[in-house]
This record gives C-alpha cells, sequence and structure tokens, in this order.
C-alpha cells in the first residue's frame, strides 16, 4: 500500500495492510455518508424533531447494512410514563469470528445537542461544510462521527477480509443529549442479546490534534429544576417597587449563593465524599501540562474573565475530576418582551457534574436542601431533581487497555493521554454492570476545538482519519488478547 495515503504519523501494524488500503480507499465514501447524517437534524431534545430523529436511525441502520452488520434494526420502547416519545436506537451484530473469539460491543449516539443560537454559526448548522480541514455542523463531531468510525472500520475487514476478527455487536443510542432516560428499560429488555467481553465506545475527546486520549474517568451529571415565587401574580414595578420582592432578584441572590468569589462551589456538605487523587493519578495529569493559554483558546474565553474554581489544584483536576453547578436556563421574559412589572415566579436549570466517588442522592440532597434553607427574602423555593447519573472510573491498565494504546499508537504515530473528561455519558456504568464489568474504552474523535454542544461544531478530518484507522487495528488488537481478555 502507498504510504502517501495514509495520514501523518500512522504506521500500520505487520499483516494489516490490506485492512488500512481498504479503509483509507473508502474514506471519501465514509465522509460522504457522515455529511448525510449531518444534515438530519435529530435534535432529542425537540418535539418538533421527532421525525428527524427517526430518519436518523433509519439512515444509521442502513450504514450498518453496509458494513456488513447482519439483523440490523430500530429497537424502540413503548412511549415513556409521561407520554413522552422514546426516540429509536439502532442495533446489529456479526457474528462470523466464531466462539473463541472475544465479543465486542460498538457504541455511538445518532441524536444530537439543538443549535443554540444560529445566527452564530458560521455556517449553517445541519449544511455539513468544510474549513481549514475541519468539517462544520451539528453533530459532525458529537456523535456522528462516532458512527462512521463503527461503519469505517467495519466495511474495511469486511471488504478486506470478509469480516472483522472479533464478533461484534453495535448499538446507537437516540437519546444520549437528553440524560438516556430510557436506558434502563432498554437495557433491562434487550442486555443479554448485547452482552460482549469489550466494549468500545467513540464519544469522547482526543487530548489535542494528532495526540489522542484514552478516557478512564467521567464526571455525572444531573439536572436540578429550582423555581422561586414571591407573588401571586405580577404587579406595577412602578407602584410597589421597593418593599415588595420580585422573584427574579430573589433568583439571582439564590444562584449567587452556590458559589464564592473564586468560582468554587460553597453548597455544604455537597463535595464531601469526592474522591481523592492517588499520587499516581496526580503525576499522570500533571503530565499532561495543561497551560492556561491553551485552555482559554480552546474554550473561548474572553482575555479579561479570570479562570474559576480552586488555584490550588490543577487545571485538568478543575475539568475533570470536581463537581461543578451551573445555571443553563432561565425562564423569564426575554429584553424585547420585559415589561415594568415585579416577577411573580421564576424557574431555573442547573447543570451538575458530579466528581468520581459522589453518591448522586446525597450530593443533590445536599443541594435541595441548601437551596431550600438559603431563600432570600423569605421566598418560596421548589427544588426538583431531573435525570442523573453518577461518575464513571476505571483504572488505566489491562489487556483491553493495552489493546487501545497499541491500536491509537499505530494510526496516531503516538501513544494515547490517559485522561479524564468533565463530561458524562450514561450508558457506561449500566452496560459494564450489566456484563459483569466489561471493561470499557472511551476514545476520540473530537478535540478541544470541536466545540460539541456550542456554536460551529466541527470535526478535524485527518483526526477523524485517524479515528477509523484506531478502530479497525483496535479489533485485530483485542483478537490477539482473546486469551487475556476471557481471563481478565
Amino acid at each position: 500500500m502507498s504510504t502517501s495515503s495514509l495520514p501523518a504519523a500512522t504506521e500500520v501494524p505487520d499483516g494489516l495492510e490490506d485492512v488500512a488500503e481498504a479503509l483509507t480507499r473508502e474514506l471519501p465514501r465514509t465522509r460522504a455518508w457522515l455529511e448525510e447524517l449531518v444534515r438530519i437534524p435529530s435534535i432529542s431534545s425537540s418535539p418538533d424533531h421527532v421525525e428527524a430523529c427517526r430518519r436518523s436511525a433509519e439512515r444509521t441502520a442502513q450504514l450498518l447494512t453496509e458494513a456488513g452488520l447482519d439483523e440490523v434494526r430500530l429497537l424502540e420502547l413503548s412511549p415513556a410514563a409521561d407520554g413522552s416519545v422514546v426516540h429509536p436506537y439502532v442495533t446489529g451484530s456479526w457474528l462470523g469470528a466464531g466462539p473463541d473469539a472475544p465479543t465486542v460491543l460498538l457504541y455511538a449516539h445518532h441524536d444530537v445537542q439543538p443549535v443554540a443560537t444560529a445566527g452564530n454559526w458560521t455556517s449553517e448548522p445541519f449544511v455539513p461544510t468544510e474549513r481549514n480541514g475541519r468539517l462544520y455542523g451539528r453533530g459532525a463531531a458529537d456523535d456522528k462521527a462516532g458512527i462512521l468510525a463503527h461503519v469505517a472500520a467495519l466495511r474495511a475487514w469486511q471488504q478486506a477480509r470478509g469480516g472483522a476478527p472479533v464478533n461484534v455487536k453495535v448499538i446507537i443510542e437516540g437519546e444520549e443529549e437528553i440524560g438516556s432516560p430510557n436506558l434502563d428499560h432498554f437495557l433491562a429488555a434487550h442486555a443479554d442479546e448485547l452482552r460482549a467481553d469489550v466494549i468500545v465506545l467513540t464519544d469522547l475527546t482526543n487530548w489535542q490534534v494528532g495526540w489522542p486520549g484514552l478516557t478512564y474517568a467521567l464526571r455525572g451529571m444531573a439536572d436540578v429544576f429550582v423555581t422561586v415565587r414571591t407573588l401571586a401574580q405580577p404587579v406595577h414595578s412602578g407602584m410597589w417597587g421597593g418593599p415588595v420582592p420580585d422573584a427574579l432578584t430573589a433568583m439571582t441572590r439564590l444562584l449567587a449563593g452556590l458559589h464564592d468569589d473564586r468560582g468554587v462551589v460553597t453548597v455544604p456538605g455537597f463535595a464531601d465524599d469526592v474522591r481523592p487523587l492517588s499520587d499516581d493519578e496526580r503525576d499522570r495529569l500533571a503530565a499532561l501540562d495543561l497551560d492556561e493559554s491553551t485552555l482559554r483558546a480552546d474554550a473561548r474565553v474572553f482575555d479579561t474573565v479570570r479562570l474559576t474554581g480552586d488555584p490550588d489544584r490543577s487545571l485538568v483536576e478543575r475539568l475533570w475530576m470536581q463537581p461543578t453547578i451551573t445555571p443553563t436556563g432561565m425562564d423569564v421574559p426575554r429584553v424585547a418582551d420585559a415589561s415594568n412589572t415585579l416577577l411573580a415566579e421564576v424557574r431555573a436549570k442547573l447543570s451538575v457534574r458530579l466528581a468520581p466517588g459522589q453518591d448522586p442522592d446525597r450530593a443533590l440532597g445536599a443541594l435541595a436542601r441548601h437551596l431550600e434553607s438559603s431563600a432570600p427574602f423569605g421566598a418560596e423555593v421548589e427544588v426538583a431533581i431531573g435525570e442523573n447519573n453518577a461518575a464513571w472510573v476505571t483504572e488505566p491498565g489491562g489487556p483491553a487497555w493495552d489493546a487501545a494504546v497499541a491500536a491509537m499508537t499505530a494510526a496516531y504515530g503516538r501513544a494515547p493521554a490517559a485522561m479524564g473528561c468533565g463530561g458524562s455519558i450514561p450508558f457506561v456504568q449500566p452496560f459494564s454492570d450489566a456484563f459483569g464489568g466489561a471493561p470499557c474504552l472511551l476514545v476520540g474523535v473530537e478535540d478541544p476545538g470541536s466545540n460539541a454542544h456550542g456554536e460551529d461544531e466541527s470535526l478535524h478530518l485527518e483526526d477523524f482519519a485517524k479515528a477509523c484507522l484506531t478502530e479497525a487495528f483496535l479489533l485485530a488488537e483485542l483478537a490477539a488478547r482473546a486469551g487475556e481478555l476471557r481471563t481478565a
């Protein structure tokens, strides 16, 4: 195979030249399929996009069939108890490697976040557009690229060898971006048919462009809804302002009390059970050496804005290993629609990220008690806990981890960074538990500049090619460690 067709720095493992050639030859088709998926606005949180979520699932099923999987189908549950729509999962399998080969479960999700402010995008959110080696569009990175990494790797093995060296099962979720609210029901109904020795999730971030990451820790998450009431109805701000408190002022004071001036969470008891870092882990994180200027550039922080959190903790520890409480929405009139009235009721949504070690019920209970007991002006405060899941953490190492390190090193030309992630994937812990603690390999298709969930989300195209090659190589590495995986 001509090395000119490979991404820079890739070194194909001995004996896999035909697989790598098949994959790189098909990269233009892989990208075209990715662009098809990006054009489908599969926003799972929006009642207006139910049909788009179904189209996304149906097209994903077709792509898995193209990759050589058998019995590809949409799996659907009955409507949720509250009558809300349950977006379809997509599953498929190929079990032709035989009983002595390990079984690998490949995960991604086809739903996407809302576009936020469409006018702030440089190009249309659902029109895939290339600029400077990146493909822009909602879902281009998170996580439709993950779907196509699975498709590219499996299709390459099918074309080169007639099938993969391991047994493969695939699950593509349709509700990850809304916290996987029906995952437990889905697992109860279908866990046996998805049982595997190793789980591979392509929904994470690499450390840098050209430097892959292998994630061993995820923060948990929770949605918390806070309602503040001070009046039976809105009243004239001029006639009553002064002695009569309004709900918006009460809400802002309540939210301001969640952090100190450094931005450190001050809720009593909230962080009591955060898992302490071992010396080895501190050394591992320190070796990544994230500097403030890089973080500011990647997160697009204004020069005049100070970073938040405990300054005695490193930036990566604050990003991955500490909890956060962030207001992400508030029900109040828009400025253009605001009248001169004292608001009677205001509702806010808090996005809570839970650190490894935290028990969600205990931590969220502490938060609820703090909010209810801290009501400004004696306002009425109501707290409702929404979807939530605990953090996930594993110890880097073992045969599956070693296989991933080998595959990434070959595809990217350097060993991966062992890293955490501040985001959450509710799928990980339940499926690992259901399969007796099967190891989970969390690999990346994104990079810090992808701006997943934000405006101008994008995918670095050369790193995407390396991510596809990583998965193709990984299947061979896992097959070579079949005996170790069975005894691990």
